[in-house]
């Protein structure tokens, strides 16, 4: 398309050249200003390419809003720009919606909302009889816009005017009505806007469209009076707005337009559907937030506290350099600016918050600074009082450590551990702290006679069982280490292993291998979760040989002889696969060898006790075979070894198995399951060899070596009588119990051979 212009020239100026010429006028007149003048001409149109504004006669169109042609972010915020009129006056920006356009007074980006001039809605003249027709009934209609129902109000100016507004939404109706009446204009007040010439209404919420209906209040009650003057109503900000009588006097048609604000809002989706939506919904930059519009419609954008600028453009939100907006500083001294806020701070001698708008900086008393300066002194003071205490504290408790170190012969034992190899290890008090949660009550496994047992897991992952003794000889320290030796060099799969010992607290503390499954005790006689379902008779049998081959190692093969002084169902601990631990060694004594037998203070359990030591004091290993008879004897009943709620006859388990077995009654008391289980010739041996072993004279009881040795012959011949399917994985043994030197197979077994077998 081509075209041509008459310019004030009277000369044709062809599009092409436009720009030039216009160019052209704003040089010369540059020329002939003072560079520090403003020009007497100022281009309509300017664009900021730092921060994607825009200016239109020196009002800035900020993003979203655009002047047609350029960028914006929808056809809702495109502005006009005119340049003027041919005296080069220049107009202000306007709002295009549809076929109007209003002028701009001005645009806010935190608020959302838009200032602009409106003419009246509608005007009414009784002389002559005149009516202009409802304007704008439809002005935001399909725009982003909507009248601001909290800074707008509805206002008729008029002596005879009724206006009805009615905004049709959603199915829903909504009505504002106002009237203004007067009989003369000297009726009227100045400042009040009450309905004697001036009425005012609130608007509807989100009003984009409605309806508006002036009347004439005479007219409507048939008056005759005339000549009065026009009515007119407007959407006005009512802030900007103050009545007075000229405002009825002074225009007899229309009237100047009034200030109006606008809500605006981005798209129609909340700030949390905007962000699922993606880039092309949500459009709100860095370093600021999204907050959902008040009108219910869309959402605005505003930059953090501490930032300012377009929140709407890449970059847009800037740090405020508080300390020196407007070339003024929020604080009364010192002030430091930060990404985002800043901090106001007194110099020394002074206090406060440092604001102008806050305490300001005081500067302190002299005795204010000395108290400061006291107190700041007394607590260096207490700090280093507590890390000397702290540090002497710990020095007092390593010399404790050393001093029972010493004192428990602690050299003493490193000396054996440096000439003997042993696997035992000292631990150190911290060690075994940590294991146990610093002996927490939640880690005890059990209380004994000789101390209390903790559960621990070592640095290393490993679990052990940890004896705190309840006291110890000191007169017998050299005894005890020399027993620990001997103790750690044990090493029999059916004995609880010694780990090591630590002689670093007030009594030494034993650390043996943990046993997961508890004790035999716990199996047989406690109603805890452990008793599932009763042992069977091979599991007692193989129980019972374990623990006779224990015994008998302690008692023969061991570098020293050891008698355990305390054999009972508790102490035999049991693993996952019911293999038999012989445990808790507290009250064990070491035999030398050309010895058979040491004098000592009784000490054992009621019920398992030999009657021959418990009167004499002479400790032997028979001692230990009576109390294993009784152990056996638990196993054939299930019954506990002294039951107080039972006859007198039946209160002691040995003594009264040993009446019932004399007797030939023992079915009258064996457990249902061994009844069930076992054939009558094991059964019957077993009972016998329990009676053996509870014989009242000690040489009169088999030595443990033949109780293992027959123990092992019973479960043999369980073991070959049993149906092919069931015992194709067990041993292959063919000794009968009686006489020992019975084979099968035409073979003979010796009885160091079942022994072999057996005990190691």
């Amino acid at each position: 398309m081509s075209f041509s212009e008459s310019s004030p020239l009277g000369l044709m100026v062809k599009p092409g050249h436009l720009l030039l010429l216009l160019h052209l006028i704003i040089s010369l007149s540059s020329l002939h200003s003072p560079s520090n003048s403003t020009p007497s001409f100022l281009s309509p149109l300017v664009l900021d390419e730092d921060d994607g504004g825009q200016f239109c006669n020196g009002t800035d169109i900020p993003f979203p809003f655009g002047i047609s042609g350029y960028k914006s972010l929808a056809p809702g915020f495109n502005i006009t720009c005119n340049q003027g009129n041919g005296n080069l006056q220049t107009s202000p920006p306007r709002l295009k919606l549809f076929s109007d356009e209003l002028p701009i007074i001005d645009i806010s980006l935190n608020d959302g909302f838009l200032r602009v001039n409106l003419d009246p809605l509608n005007w009414r003249c009784d002389s002559p009889f005149a009516e202009e027709p409802s304007k704008y009934r439809d002005l935001l209609k399909d725009s982003p816009f909507t009248f601001s129902s909290t800074q707008n109000v509805l206002t008729v100016i008029g002596c005879d005017a009724m206006v009805f507004l009615q905004q049709q939404e959603n199915n829903k109706t909504v009505n504002r009505s106002c009237v203004s009446f007067c009989e003369s204009t000297e009726s009227v007040v100045d400042g009040f806007c009450s309905g004697v010439g001036c009425c005012q209404a609130s608007l509807p919420e989100n009003l984009k469209s409605f309806d508006l209906d002036f009347q004439s209040i005479r007219n409507t009650i048939g008056s005759n009076v005339t000549n009065m003057l026009c009515g007119r109503a407007f959407i006005l900000e009512q802030k900007a707005f103050e009545f007075s009588a000229e405002d009825i006097n002074g225009v007899v048609e229309g009237g100047a337009p009034r200030s109006v604000v606008l809500n605006w809002s981005i798209g129609n989706k909340s700030c949390d559907e905007a962000k699922r939506s993606g880039a092309d919904s949500y459009i709100c930059a860095e370093r600021s937030e999204c907050n959902d519009s008040s009108t219910g419609v869309g959402y605005l954008c505003r930059c953090l506290e501490g930032y300012d600028g377009n929140p709407y453009i890449p970059d847009g939100c800037k740090d405020v350099d508080e300390c020196s907006v407007n070339g003024t500083s929020p604080c009364t001294r010192k002030c430091l600016n930060f990404d985002g806020g800043y901090r106001c701070s007194c110099p020394f001698g002074t206090t406060g918050d440092g604001k102008k708008q806050g305490s300001g900086c005081e500067r302190v008393a002299p005795i204010e600074i000395a108290l400061a300066a006291g107190l700041f002194l007394l607590l260096l003071l207490f700090v280093l009082g507590l890390l000397t205490y702290r540090k002497l504290r710990g020095r007092r408790v390593e010399m404790l450590k050393q001093k029972n170190f010493m004192r428990n012969g602690g050299l003493l034992l490193q000396q054996h551990l440096s000439v003997r190899e042993v696997a035992a290890k000292i631990f150190t008090a911290s060690e075994l702290e940590t294991a146990t949660d610093n002996f927490s009550d939640n880690h005890i496994l059990g209380h004994g006679g000789y101390g209390t047992v903790y559960k621990g897991t070592l640095s290393d992952g490993r679990e052990v069982a940890i004896k705190k003794s309840k006291l110890v000889d000191e007169t017998q320290i050299e005894q005890f280490i020399n027993e620990m030796v001997i103790l750690s060099q044990i090493n029999h799969r059916n004995v609880v292993k010694l780990l090591g010992c630590c002689l670093e607290t007030q009594v030494p503390l034993l650390v043996y291998e943990f046993i997961s499954n508890g004790t035999l005790f716990d199996h047989m006689h406690s109603d805890s979760e452990l008793k599932t379902s009763p042992l069977s008779w091979e599991t007692r049998l193989r129980i019972a040989g374990e623990t006779a081959a224990a015994l008998a190692y302690l008692h023969k093969a061991a570098s020293t002889p050891i008698i355990h002084r305390d054999v009972k169902s508790a102490n035999i601990l049991l693993d996952e696969e019911f293999t038999a631990k012989v445990s808790d060694f507290g009250a064990s004594r070491l035999v030398p060898y050309n010895q058979t037998h040491v004098t000592t203070v009784v000490q054992g359990t009621l019920g398992y006790l030999d009657p021959e030591y418990f009167h004499t004091g002479l400790l032997s290993e028979k001692s230990d075979v009576y109390s294993f008879g009784v152990v056996l004897v638990e196993l054939l009943t299930a019954e506990k070894p002294v039951s107080f709620s039972k006859s007198e006859e039946q209160r002691n388990l040995a003594s009264y198995f040993v009446g019932l077995e004399k007797e030939n009654r023992i079915l009258e008391i064996v457990d249902r399951r061994v009844a069930k289980d076992a054939e009558p010739l094991s059964l019957s041996a077993a009972a016998e060899l329990a009676r053996r072993c509870l014989n009242v004279r000690g040489e009169d009881r088999p030595m443990m070596k033949e109780v293992a040795v027959e123990l092992n012959a019973l479960r043999s011949l369980l073991m070959l009588r049993r149906p092919p399917e069931r015992s194709a994985a067990e041993e292959q043994s063919r000794c009968l119990l009686r006489p020992l030197n019975i084979c099968r197979n035409d073979g003979e077994i010796s009885m160091e051979s079942s022994i072999s077998d057996a005990v190691y």
